[in-house]
């Protein structure tokens, strides 16, 4: 993936650190971005399934605060071509995103809005994959998911979501977005090292109570909620085989809170974003009617953000979320000696799912 990049050095009075400053956009998001410049398009649809569609759960978020030009709804893949929108045609743009690029669903989804008119962008690790086939504007991301090498975030699912966004946005409103969301994902990968350093004792001590339960439910609100919704079912049941759930911090209040006792199991992500008193709102109820030994709370506040931009940090809180739970679900996972990866029973192990 090409993108200038510069290795700034620079000492505090505790130790040297290093931070990538990137200083100009990949440049396969650079032609997608040049491909639709001048285009006003009436809606925008995020389609992708699973831990893809969770990322477009931020994305949105992320345009509801920043783009007044063109609509935007989330869709699941298969769901998507099935409801059919009657929006989706010449004037609308489509961002779908597969892993692997081999997506059934999504790749059915990409061919469904070509053929509708619709101009396609897909985000894959696999440039020759069947998505990246399949759309007008393939763009390449990296995840150390499939690889086990280590990655800069900058460059993972996450952030080059935002830089796509933050470029189309930019492009239309002249919203100023991308120079500062670059400068930040530049100091994202540190924040999430030491946030791993920071959370260390405190997964030490939540896993054994975690490990033995049956169910965990973790809780978030606006732009975490998909972090959220990717750990409960991509993670802690697909993985670990708990009876999972991801709770909207609100729709706790109308049904959920019913689990809550002593012996409940709750992750709760508490944001930055305008939504955080709704996730406040939830840990507090929590506390007072549950226990705390078995609440396991993250708080972006608590984040060391340095170098962030201050209206950015909010979106880049829940890339520190569900890098940091990563290792948590392994934490678990050696307790309750179930493999993450090997040990699941359909997931690519069945041709038809």
């Amino acid at each position: 993936m090409a993108a200038a990049c510069q290795l700034r050095a620079g000492t505090n009075s505790v130790n040297e650190t290093r931070t990538l400053m990137i200083s100009a956009l990949p440049a396969d998001i650079e032609r997608a971005l040049n491909a639709t410049a001048g285009r006003q398009f009436s809606h925008l649809f995020l389609v992708g399934c699973g831990g893809s569609l969770s990322i477009m759960m931020a994305g949105k978020y992320f345009l509801d605060r920043h783009n007044g030009t063109f609509a935007c709804d989330i869709y699941n893949a298969d769901e998507f071509v099935c409801r059919d929108p009657r929006r989706l045609g010449t004037g609308t743009l489509v961002v779908l995103c597969s892993q692997t690029g081999t997506t059934k669903e999504t790749v059915r989804a990409a061919n469904h809005a070509r053929a509708r008119g619709a101009t396609t962008i897909g985000m894959t690790l696999d440039q020759t994959s069947p998505l990246a086939r399949a759309v007008d504007h393939p763009i390449a991301y990296q995840a150390s998911y499939t690889t086990g090498k280590a990655i800069d975030a900058a460059y993972s699912n996450y952030g080059v979501l935002y830089m796509l966004l933050a470029g189309l946005i930019d492009a239309r409103q002249d919203g100023g977005l991308t120079n500062d969301l670059l400068i930040s994902l530049g100091h994202l990968q540190p924040a999430i090292e030491r946030a791993h350093r920071a959370y260390a004792d405190r997964f030490e001590v939540f896993a054994p109570r975690f490990a033995p339960r049956e169910a965990i439910y973790t809780l978030a609100s606006g732009a975490s909620y998909g972090a959220a919704y990717s750990h409960a079912i991509c993670v802690l049941m697909e993985m670990q085989w708990y009876d999972s759930q991801a709770i909207h911090a609100n729709e706790f209040f109308h049904g959920p809170f019913e689990v809550v006792d002593r012996d409940a199991c709750f992750i709760v992500l508490l944001g930055l974003d305008e939504t955080r008193s709704l996730s406040e709102r939830a840990r507090d109820f929590l506390i007072k009617h549950g226990s705390r030994e078995n609440i396991l709370v993250l708080d972006g506040a608590e984040l060391d953000l340095s170098g962030m931009s201050e209206h950015i940090k909010p979106y880049l809180v829940p890339l520190v979320f569900f890098d940091t739970l990563w290792r948590f679900a392994y934490k678990l996972a050696g307790l309750r000696d179930r493999p993450m990866l090997e040990g699941r029973r359909y997931m690519k192990k069945l041709s038809d799912y």
